[in-house]
This record gives C-alpha cells, sequence and structure tokens, in this order.
C-alpha cells in the first residue's frame, strides 16, 4: 500500500516544503494539496520546490477542477514539472468545491469534467486535443506522463471515473462505503471495455495518532478531525439535493449525517475547529477518520486495503502534524509493507 500526504498551502510555504520533505523520509511517496486559489497559496509553485527538495515523492492536488485554469495552462504547468523533476506528478481532479463556491461560481459539469480529463492527459503528455473547437498540441512535450485521478462521490461521478479516469480518489476512511464505491467505479470501468484492476484507487481521510485509546484522547483526536465530515457534507448536500433523501442511488450511510447541517463557511473550510462542523457527529467523524493508536490505524488500513485500495493518503490538518507523519512512518507503514 501507498501513502500520500494532503496538506492544505498556508504560508508560509517553505513549511509545506518542509512537512513533505519530512512525510518522504518516513515513507510516504506521494505529496497531495488542496487547490484552491482564493483561500491559499498558488499549490503548483510550490510543487516545483517540494519536487526540488525531494528524490521519488509524486506530487499533485487533491484536487484542481476545470473551471479554475484553462485546459492548456493545467497541462503545461503540470508537463513543465514532469521535464523538470522526471514524469513525478498526478492530476487529481474533481468538480471543483471551494475553488468554484469562494469565487462565485458553480462547481464543474461531469460533461465539462469528464472531457478536460481527456483534454489534460491528452495535451500533457505530447499528443494532439481540441481545446474550444481547436486542435492544439503542445509541440516540447517529449514522453510524458500524467495519470489522471478523479474524486467522486455520486452514482454519476463513480461512472465517469470508472469510464475516463485512471485513478478514483475517495474522500472519506469508511470501508462499507468504500466497497460499495469501488465497486461502482470497476463495474463502470468494465462496461467501458477497460481493466477494472487497472484503476488506482485512492482513499483520502483525515488520521490522528494517539497514545492510547482513552476517552479524552479520542475526544481530542475526533475535535481535530471533525471538520472532515463538514467537507465531506459539502458534496453529500449536493447529492441530497439531485437525488432527494433515502435514494436508492446513494446509500443512506453516506447521506443521513446530513440531516441538521445548516450551510457553511468557507471561510474554515478545511481547519481544525470549523464552527461549520458542529452538526457532524461523533460516529461519522470515527467513520471517516482514522483515530487512535496505532492498532487501529493498522486494522482499518487491513480493511481497506483487502477492498482495493492501493493508497492511503493523510490529511494532516490539525495539532499534531509532525507526530502522524512520524508516527505513519515508525509504526504504520512498516508493518502495513512490511
Amino acid at each position: 500500500m501507498d501513502f500520500g500526504l494532503v496538506l492544505q498551502t498556508d504560508p508560509p510555504a517553505s513549511q509545506v516544503v518542509s512537512l513533505m520533505k519530512r512525510a518522504e523520509r518516513n515513507g510516504f511517496r506521494y505529496g497531495w494539496t488542496f487547490d484552491s486559489a482564493v483561500l491559499w497559496q498558488e499549490p503548483f509553485v510550490i510543487y516545483s520546490q517540494i519536487l526540488a527538495h525531494t528524490q521519488k515523492l509524486h506530487v499533485g492536488p487533491m484536487v484542481t477542477n476545470p473551471g479554475t485554469r484553462t485546459w492548456e495552462v493545467t497541462a503545461s504547468t503540470f508537463a513543465t514539472l514532469n521535464d523538470m523533476y522526471g514524469n513525478r506528478t498526478v492530476c487529481g481532479i474533481g468538480r471543483g468545491d471551494s475553488a468554484m463556491r469562494v469565487a462565485g461560481r458553480r462547481p464543474n459539469t461531469l460533461a465539462r469534467l469528464g472531457e478536460a480529463m481527456e483534454v489534460i492527459r491528452d495535451l500533457a503528455e505530447g499528443r494532439e486535443a481540441v481545446v474550444d473547437g481547436n486542435p492544439i498540441r503542445i509541440p516540447w512535450i517529449k514522453e510524458g506522463r500524467l495519470p489522471v485521478w478523479m474524486a467522486a462521490y455520486g452514482p454519476k461521478a463513480l461512472a465517469l471515473a470508472g469510464e475516463k479516469a485512471d485513478g478514483f480518489i475517495l474522500q472519506l476512511a469508511d470501508p462499507y462505503l468504500t466497497e460499495w464505491m469501488v465497486r461502482a467505479v470497476r463495474e463502470s470501468a468494465a462496461r467501458a471495455g477497460r481493466d477494472p484492476d487497472a484503476l488506482t484507487i485512492c482513499v483520502a481521510a483525515p488520521a490522528y495518532v494517539t497514545a492510547d485509546d482513552s476517552p479524552a484522547a479520542l475526544a481530542h483526536a475526533r475535535e481535530q478531525c471533525r471538520w472532515f465530515g463538514g467537507m465531506v457534507g459539502n458534496h453529500v448536500a449536493d447529492l441530497v439535493s439531485r437525488y432527494g433523501e433515502h435514494s436508492d442511488m446513494v446509500p443512506d450511510a453516506l447521506t443521513e449525517y446530513i440531516k441538521a447541517r445548516e450551510g457553511y463557511d468557507y471561510s474554515h473550510h478545511g481547519r481544525a475547529g470549523n464552527p461549520s462542523t458542529d452538526f457532524v457527529p461523533d460516529e461519522i467523524v470515527d467513520r471517516f477518520c482514522l483515530l487512535g493508536p496505532a492498532e487501529a490505524h493498522i486494522a482499518k488500513l487491513r480493511a481497506l486495503r483487502d477492498l482495493g485500495v492501493d493508497q492511503f493518503a493523510v490529511y494532516d490538518m490539525h495539532d499534531a502534524k509532525e507526530s502522524t507523519i512520524d508516527a505513519y512512518g515508525t509504526q504504520i507503514i512498516p508493518v502495513l509493507n512490511g
């Protein structure tokens, strides 16, 4: 199983680079960041520094979207990094939540996302693609490689990921929902004539390693990670709006918890103590995240691995960033990959 580290690009950028270096030393193979131009610093600038100060770490956004940048700019940016540092980028992409909504735009349609994935990948790998009706090719790209991994929750998005993406990003670590969604993605890939097992499956969620499983330790870990249920809730609210409550199309295990949701303030997006997440119950934090002593993380990761998960990406937005990276490097990654 591969491991990734997910960070927000808060200033100073040097701290982001330092944590990514620490992650690589501890056995992480991927470094991911949020991509929301209004809320945080520009990630692609910081990727250049991360790649320059690591040896093998692959980097990318979790996730970018087709609306923030033009597609040829996105492709050229990835291709430039790959040319400089040897094909060490991954394009995580989705419809766009904070990046679009904070700027006053609606998330992209799935049709636009599906077209963008193909165009960005083709251009970044040196092939011709049609952009706004015009065939273009980036002439200087030689032997470019850009895997495109799509984030999804709903049935139509899961189907699109299976049809067109190289990997699937699921931003929660609940085994029941993971099994349901991975199956949907792979069934879609099979229907499209693709090899279902060729898709990389990446589960991303907060992880907080405690010294023990005492009530006090677990309560603190939950409060540090409760924000995640609010972030996922934005996407779940979109699904409920589209499919209604108790739909056969979306499991109640995903949608039931947002009944008390009353809106969302993006100024606290992805941060511990987010006041917009007080509706998230402890049960959801426990299901969606990895909390407790190292043994609890190992047990849940083994269950996820048995479901076909290839990578676990640690959202490290809490008060124990360094110790979580170190605990994974010394107590968890060696056991999973030993």
